[in-house]
């Protein structure tokens, strides 16, 4: 058994989620540019040597913390039908884009990336990316089930599913009403083509 070398730093899960939970709580609050290590390992109570031994700079901590926040919350569910994996992906897309620290942290990265096209550019590859991956396996599988047609427009059926949502909550700030997802959802099924929609 390997053992780690002496002097060696050890990366704790539970200071690992104190760093995590501060730079979520330090964006909603201060915004990216306003946001410091100082604070974020003061928040945490850890020093800041804590988060250099984890991440290079403010920049590498912050993209690290907000993927793999987005990116686990996208819905992986197969029900076995369209309707049912639709229900559950707009669900979750829902309840990131409502998350009491991230809706306020979302609108600052939005306009950051616009700012910063190689922090754009990360964002579509990190977040963006692994997220439009379970949107198409979704899909795909639809697909192979007769759900959907073969040639569907993947790409314009990815934006389809997710721009009404964040159209509604993000940009135009509207609530999403108890049977919002079961109306987007019939909505979508015919913009897809589904059978029987």
């Amino acid at each position: 058994m390997a053992r780690t070398p002496t002097g060696a730093a050890v990366l704790q899960p539970e200071v690992t989620q104190a760093i995590t939970d501060a730079v979520l709580h330090e964006l909603a609050e201060q915004g990216y540019g306003r946001l410091s290590m100082e604070a974020v390992a003061k928040r945490a109570g850890v020093g800041k040597s804590a988060l250099y031994r984890r991440w290079r700079s403010k920049d590498e901590m912050i993209a690290a913390v907000v993927t793999e926040f987005s990116v686990t919350r996208a819905a992986e569910a197969d029900t076995g039908s369209l309707r049912g994996d639709l229900r559950e992906a707009m669900q979750a897309l829902i309840d990131w884009l409502t998350h009491p620290l991230f809706s306020r942290i979302l609108p600052d990265l939005v306009a950051e990336d616009a700012r910063n096209p190689e922090r754009g550019r990360s964002t579509r590859e990190n977040i963006g990316g692994p997220r439009r991956e379970v949107g198409e396996a979704m899909l795909r599988r639809a697909i192979t089930r007769g759900e959907l047609p073969e040639d569907l427009d993947m790409e314009m059926a990815l934006d389809v599913l997710a721009a009404p949502i964040y159209w509604r909550l993000v940009v135009r700030q509207a609530e999403a009403e108890p049977d919002y997802v079961d109306r987007l959802v019939a909505y979508a099924l015919r913009a897809l083509g589904a059978q029987g929609a």
